[in-house]
């Protein structure tokens, strides 16, 4: 028998990628300390929909378990017969509150099985109150429902009001010891409309990009925007702006730097308390400057404008692989672990296949391992190899 605690948990395993079947915070509590390169992934939104993972245990299997107005949440009994309601899955927590803990028990153990030079990128949607404890109908915390023992702020929220979960989220990671290093909006330009005419319809979500330090992995020049003159890129003309003739074309960032159109300024960056590049102590590749000005392209901000795409599996929220695709070649390391917690329908393990690094992923729906396979295998170097589970 393997002594490996995580055999218990495997479900697939080949070449490239291993996906396991489980809880996120435990199958990752006994994964190796510093294992994981990289993590990309979009947590169950709260309240936003049932993927069906819960069943009632024990008690008695012909009682219809009626629980009245109280709504079935992990560990709810049935007053009939005591039966107990066992769901794994994170999303319809009867408070914010839960949710949030449920979310910084997962990245605490993230943070631990992170390199020291990893990067973790974090898809969350918001979602708006309709009920009275604060959270969305679609995530069915009714009037009735379970009651923490004290009000808490969200638990007050009139309807209508935007709950603002991923920064929430972001702030509970970040006092968590967690470097929160970007808000990207990923921006939808088919966002699916809404019905609504007193405010405006949402387009966006927002990407978390977050470290365990001040120093880690990214390479900016895969994502770089192509220059649309990269003649211009020499620094022999000069270009746009008002003040061109003042700045001689060079850019605000360098001038700060010390450049000048004559060369390098009279004083380094450390004697003005400047850093000398963008990124210094992070681990960018000499030479590869963050201005606007880089051969390469330029910096893509941190607004990135994907449109969402269909599919067909049953899993009803996979972001786009243009998504990952970017977090990947920007915050990976060539050959190194990409890992998805709440892995789905496999787009991050798409993504990371694609980009020649291994897969981890983990799902607690068996259901969801085998989509994510179908997806997987045409990517795998041997397709031939047989599933496990």
């Amino acid at each position: 028998m393997s002594g490996d605690p995580l055999s218990g948990y495997e479900y697939h395993r080949s070449g490239p990628v291993t996906l396991y079947l489980g809880d996120a915070v435990q199958v990752m509590s006994v994964m190796p300390d510093a294992s994981v390169d990289c993590i990309v992934t979009s947590p169950p939104f709260w309240g936003l929909r049932d993927y069906g993972t819960g069943a009632w245990a024990g008690g008695d299997p012909d009682c219809p378990h009626r629980t009245g107005r109280v709504r079935r949440v992990n560990g709810i009994t049935c007053p009939a017969c005591r039966a107990r309601w066992i769901d794994p899955q994170y999303g319809l927590e009867a408070t914010l509150d839960d949710y949030l803990d449920h979310l910084v028990a997962v990245f605490d153990q993230a943070r631990r099985i992170l390199t020291p030079t990893g990067t973790c990128w974090v898809n969350l949607g918001d979602c708006y109150s309709s009920a009275s404890g604060g959270a969305p109908t679609a995530g069915r915390p009714q009037p009735g429902g379970l009651r923490p023992p004290r009000p808490r702020a969200q638990d007050t929220l009139p309807p209508k009001n935007l709950v603002g979960v991923p920064w929430r989220v972001a702030l509970a990671l970040q006092s968590r010891r967690w470097w929160l290093r970007n808000a990207i909006v990923w921006s939808k330009p088919n966002a699916m409309p809404e019905s609504v005419r007193d405010r405006l319809s949402a387009t966006y979500e927002l990407l978390f990009l977050l470290t365990k330090s001040h120093s880690y992995y990214f390479n900016l020049d895969p994502i770089r925007v192509p220059l649309s003159r990269p003649e211009a890129a020499d620094g022999t003309r000069v270009i746009g702006g008002s003040r061109k003739g003042h700045s001689g074309g060079v850019g605000a960032t360098a001038r700060r730097r010390g450049a000048t159109t004559y060369g390098a300024g009279k004083y380094s960056g450390d004697d003005v308390g400047v850093e000398p590049r963008a990124g210094r102590g992070n681990l960018v590749p000499l030479g590869h400057a963050h201005t606007a000005s880089h051969p390469r392209g330029r910096n893509p901000g941190d607004v990135w404008r994907i449109a969402t795409r269909p599919y067909r599996g049953s899993h009803v929220a996979p972001f786009p692989v243009d998504l990952p695709l970017r977090a990947i070649a920007a915050g990976c390391p060539p050959g190194g672990v990409v890992l998805d917690p709440f892995s789905g329908a496999g787009t991050t393990g798409v993504a990371a296949l694609q980009l020649g690094r291994r897969y981890v992923g983990v799902d607690i729906g068996a259901s969801f391992h085998d989509q994510a396979l179908s997806r997987l295998r045409p990517h795998l170097p041997d397709t031939s190899s047989e599933e496990g589970g």
